[in-house]
């Protein structure tokens, strides 16, 4: 209301003034042809036109000495008389309710000597008012346009911001629905590419995810019950039969087979904790760690019988944890020294960017099939249970998630003889934006720390 009044106000003079100022022009262009046709001793009968139809030429003395047909017998037009310095006047002349504008041109003195000897006359040109112009009729007329502006612009703007809005009504009632147990629901998305749209498809792609991670969180909780219920059924069942047979059976031995079960549900559980800090818990401030001091000073190579042998490039720098990533690398080798035959080999080089961390064993090798299914938690392979009947199958499943963690991948790739994991970190640049403000970037991250 505001914008549109003020509009009219601007309307309402520029309009006026407009008028006016065509009106003043033609009166002038009239009084000054008049003047122009004015010979020494003889004043020629004004042109009026329907444009300006009042003209009038009045001496010092008042008395208007010629006049238009619209004009005669009229008083002068106005007593007004342009000075020497100003020699037109626009005025505005009103009575009994009609008003005329009026323009007074002073005839030059020049002009006033050679056809009066020097009496100043003055040439008076008026046309009544406009229609438009006449009283509040130009203020009326703006006002309802600015009334009717007003109103359209108002039930534009409704049914603008109700379409605009009416999706976001849509998502809210759909939200309204969508509950913990039932994450299978998605908000509507408008068809238009606009902010709304990428809010709905935003609002999905969280959903998704969050369906995902409920999903992940209630299969994880199957396999560990599952996991956890084998160990606690064999001891009690121990415990019971100790408890039932005391003559027959030996506590000492009970208690030993006990402890190595209460050992193995220890195990489950600090690997169960592991995996689910990796993948919840907020990534520690990352630092500058050297791949390279982590193969050659940290790696564990002494748990098996099998020899392990490096290969490994200088100075190959990641951004992250070194804990983690030393962890990692020693489960990679643990495993491949379990199940090689003669020999392992570790390689780490730098390929497009990448760290790239290779471990190698020649063994018999995983079947493609299994490749991707190692990776999930518990999952372990009838080999694997042979060789490790202790394990909990959460090894290669934190060690995905490290890697993931770290913007890397870990994968089992081709290779002529046993299984090769691979390990891809992005490489740490020079002058990697990321690094710390103070230190070379060269320090490795405390390992014995919590």
């Amino acid at each position: 209301m505001l914008v549109f009044s003020a509009i009219g106000v601007a309307l309402d003079i520029a309009v006026r003034k407009t008028i006016e100022s065509r009106m003043w022009t033609l009166m002038t262009r009239a009084a000054s042809e008049w003047i122009a046709r004015m010979k020494p001793g003889h004043v020629p009968a004004p042109r009026s036109t329907a444009n300006v139809p009042l003209l009038q030429l009045v001496d010092s003395h008042g008395r208007v000495e010629a006049a238009s047909r619209a004009a005669l017998g009229r008083p002068p037009l106005s007593k007004a008389r342009p000075t020497y310095s100003h020699h037109a006047l626009h005025l505005e002349r009103c009575s009994h309710g009609h008003c005329i504008l009026v323009t007074a041109i002073r005839i030059s003195p020049q002009e006033a000597s050679l056809l009066w000897r020097g009496d100043p006359h003055v040439v008076y040109a008026g046309m009544p008012e406009p229609f438009t112009l006449a009283g509040t009729r130009l203020g009326l007329l703006i006002l309802i346009m600015v009334v009717l502006a007003i109103i359209v612009t108002t039930w534009i703007t409704w049914v603008v911001v109700g379409k605009t809005f009416r999706p976001v009504a849509d998502i809210r009632a759909r939200v309204s629905d969508i509950t913990v147990s039932d994450l299978r629901l998605r908000v509507p998305e408008p068809p238009q590419d606009d902010e709304i749209g990428q809010l709905a498809r935003t609002f999905n792609h969280t959903l998704a995810r969050l369906e995902a991670a409920v999903e992940h969180q209630r299969h994880f909780a199957s396999l560990v019950s599952h996991e956890l219920r084998t160990p606690l059924a064999a001891l009690q069942v121990e415990l019971d039969e100790a408890l039932l047979y005391p003559d027959e059976v030996d506590p000492r031995a009970t208690i030993a087979r006990s402890l190595s079960m209460t050992e193995r549900l220890r195990t489950v559980i600090d690997d169960m904790l592991m995996f689910a800090r990796v993948r919840t818990a907020a990534a520690p401030p990352p630092e500058p760690v050297n791949v390279s001091a982590l193969i050659s000073d940290k790696l564990i190579t002494t748990c098996r019988d099998v020899p392990v042998f490096t290969r490994v490039e200088d100075d190959l720098k990641v951004l992250g944890s070194g804990s983690q990533l030393c962890a990692v690398l020693n489960n990679l080798v643990v495993n491949a020294q379990r199940h090689a035959d003669t020999r392992v080999e570790v390689s780490a080089t730098r390929v497009d960017g990448h760290v790239v961390v290779s471990v190698t064993d020649d063994g018999d090798g995983i079947a493609p099939c299994d490749r991707e299914r190692i990776f999930k938690p518990f999952v372990r392979l009838d080999d694997g249970r042979q060789k490790d009947p202790n394990g909990t199958g959460l090894g290669l499943a934190i060690s995905r998630e490290v890697a993931a963690a770290h913007r890397g991948t870990l994968h089992v790739e081709d290779s002529p003889r046993g299984a090769r994991f691979v390990l891809r970190l992005p490489a740490l640049e020079t002058k990697d934006p990321r690094l710390p403000a103070s230190g070379d970037g060269t320090e490795l991250l405390d390992l014995d720390s919590p």
